[in-house]
């Protein structure tokens, strides 16, 4: 990847498989640590696009992290403005809004502290006790969305 190119980590076909089955356990009602279903619809097909996400709360507010930096569904988020969150029958719109570099570090933090297990290797080294410094030099590969449920 060159150096002008968004970061993105895409996952190996074990990730794809294993997010495949926490998709459909979350579309079935059970989540794992909190997760559940997003679906947001493709910028280019219009089809609902459905993948596990990482809900995070943080002073109040619902966030939705890409750990994985610049992915698909970061980039119809932007295009759509918002989507679904579902954990079996119950299903909540949502609006998103991105928010700026500047404003990730307490967020991203806290993400890291609640879900670093599991997103880690996607932070080249960043943790949840890494310096403010550290969290805001990686801020800009890690899109973030603060989420307002609209149902």
């Amino acid at each position: 990847m060159s150096s002008s190119s968004p970061y993105y980590l895409k996952g190996s076909p074990l990730n794809a498989r294993l997010n495949s089955v926490i998709g459909w356990l979350a579309r079935h009602g059970l989540s794992l640590a909190g997760t559940a279903e997003m679906s947001v619809p493709g910028r280019k097909s219009g089809r609902m696009q459905r993948i596990p996400i990482n809900p995070h709360t943080y002073d109040g507010m619902r966030y939705l992290v890409s750990a994985r930096g610049h992915s698909q569904w970061v980039r119809n988020m932007r295009a759509a403005g918002g989507g679904e969150l579902r954990v079996g029958r119950r299903v909540h719109a949502f609006t998103a809004v991105e928010l700026p570099d500047a404003e990730k570090l307490p967020v991203l933090r806290t993400y890291l502290e609640k879900w670093g297990w599991e997103v880690n290797q996607y932070f080249d080294g960043v943790t949840a006790k890494s310096s403010d410094a550290e969290i805001t030099a990686c801020a800009g590969d890690h899109p973030v969305f603060r989420i307002t449920v609209t149902n």
